[in-house]
């Protein structure tokens, strides 16, 4: 982005930072307007500070993983097949969580890896399972199984293992909710090596009894966080359960808070314990802003800011699914109902209209995704070269994720986020969370806020009839001359009460009730 681009334009600040300006000082401070003190982003040691099982605080702290890597596929110790499949796919050079992951996984023993978005983890966990799925099995079921928190997740996953699997006899099925469930059955029927599923509807299947868990090998947990944060913890513990205890078991994860560490305390044994994050949260090929702006102004910013950027691909993220129906509806009408440039996808939205849109969207025929967060953790589309947080998100983490779907594999990308004048507070601790200050944008001669005077003050006119209507104040004409009020006629006295009801007695559903 050039520096030219961020110049002029008016409009207030949050945060009283000046255009473009970057604040010394340690992450933690407050913003020069708001007194109220902010604390550090705490971090897996000071969570588990008080007194948390010891093994626990060592998944939490895990060192990161430094040194020499390898540096070509051939030194990981992979057959000649999966070489091939990797050279096939396009792969050439192992990410460092590659490089780390795939040597100690090929053991056999139970690893942990903590990389953030974007570092190549699909492929640093199939790699391993293809390989051990090549060697005779013992039975008939499923000897991998595959856990992730969404459907389209569960796609993708299962996507990367037919590509790396390619000539070869290991099938994989992936299993989620929105799809008819017969259809699922007659594949699991056929015996795949490995099952991609969701953990609700890998339940299902169990509760009926078209899949058994008894041959299991492999199990991985992939998006771990992801998935304890939308409440599958329970689903997880009851899948382990039903597997052996002779199982090898992956975890991969973008941050390790105290449930995920628990939940590796208590189903791996003595997990080599590998942490690929850096300092930086945020990757570093990702430029990052935020426009202050008016809510009722958003949708014509982000108009604007499409103009002017005139993105590869984007997706639009909000943070529910009505408001991403509108947003979309907008766009859709803005562009001349020209849907095939844009689309969106939330979790209301039939499972084949959601995988026709993600297959649009691969494939490159939509340029702009409206989305909620169902597609912020795991999907990776390499054409992403713009994210917009039309809404702020609710969690810090979220932003991390949402982010993440740009600047993919090294690659470059800018997010802007739209913050309403009262969202100070929440960026303040996305700027914690990720250690870095956005900048500040604006669009020359774009109004950020509502300039229309205010509405006219409301006053009461007396009338004779009881209690007075309200009319707004009209404008006083130039020349008028006051015209004298007609003179209201008298109203007539109502009846006493005792005529109206008869005899002086009260009326008959009163009579009743008393």
């Amino acid at each position: 982005m050039t520096g030219d681009k961020r110049a002029g334009g008016g409009g207030s600040d949050r945060g009283g930072r000046g255009r473009g300006g970057r604040r010394r000082g340690p992450p933690g401070g407050g913003r020069r307007d708001d007194p109220r003190p902010r604390g550090r982003r705490e971090d897996a040691d000071a969570w588990l500070s008080s007194g948390a099982d010891r093994r626990i605080a060592t998944v939490a702290a895990a060192p990161a993983v430094e040194g020499e890597v390898a540096k070509r596929f051939a030194d990981l110790g992979l057959s000649a097949a999966s070489l091939a499949a990797v050279e096939q796919a396009g792969y050439t050079t192992p990410t460092p969580v590659q490089a780390g992951f795939i040597p100690r996984a090929l053991t056999g023993s139970d690893v942990m890896g903590q990389a953030r978005t974007g570092t190549g983890k699909t492929a640093a966990f199939v790699l391993p399972i293809l390989e051990a799925m090549s060697r005779p099995g013992r039975g008939t079921g499923p000897r991998a199984i595959v856990l992730v928190p969404t459907r389209e997740l569960a796609v993708q996953v299962r996507d990367e293992f037919e590509k790396l699997a390619a000539g070869t006899k290991i099938h994989c099925v992936a299993v989620y909710g929105g799809k008819p469930i017969r259809g699922q059955i007659d594949k699991l029927a056929r015996h795949p090596a490995v099952v991609v599923g969701t953990p609700g509807r890998v339940l299902d299947h169990l509760s009926r009894g078209t899949i058994s868990l008894a041959d299991v090998e492999i199990v991985t947990l992939d998006e771990a966080d992801r998935m304890l944060d939308i409440g599958f913890r329970p689903d997880i513990e009851k899948i382990f359960r039903r597997c052996p205890d002779s199982r090898q078991t992956l975890l991969l994860s973008a941050t390790v808070p105290p449930p995920v560490a628990r939940l590796a305390s208590r189903y791996m044994r003595d997990p080599e314990i590998l942490d690929f994050s850096t300092r930086d949260i945020a990757v570093e090929t990702i430029e990052q802003y935020y426009f202050t702006v008016d809510p009722t102004r958003k949708f014509d910013l982000l108009d604007k800011l499409l103009e002017r950027e005139q993105p590869r691909q984007a997706i639009v993220f909000c943070r529910t699914k009505r408001g991403t129906d509108k947003v979309f509806e907008k766009l859709a009408r803005r562009r001349g109902g020209d849907e095939s440039a844009v689309a969106c996808i939330h979790g209301d939205l039939a499972q084949n209209v959601r995988d026709r849109v993600m297959r649009q969207f691969r494939e490159g025929s939509v340029r702009v995704l409206v989305a909620t967060d169902v597609v912020g953790r795991g999907i990776d589309v390499s054409g992403v070269s713009h994210i917009v947080n039309y809404d702020v998100p609710e969690f810090c983490d979220d932003y991390v994720h949402r982010v993440g779907r740009t600047g993919r594999m090294g690659r470059e990308g800018v997010a802007y986020t739209f913050v309403a004048p009262d969202e100070g507070p929440q960026l303040t601790r996305i700027e914690m969370r990720i250690e870095k200050l956005l900048e500040r944008d604006e669009i020359p001669g774009f109004q950020a806020f509502d300039r229309r005077a205010a509405p006219s003050p409301v006053v009461q006119v007396p009338t004779a009839y009881g209690t007075p209507p309200t009319r707004p104040t009209p404008a006083p004409a130039a020349a008028a001359q006051p015209v004298p009020a007609a003179a209201e006629p008298p109203r007539p006295a109502a009846p006493p009460a005792a005529t109206r009801l008869g005899k002086g007695r009260g009326a008959k559903r009163f009579r009743r009730a008393l």
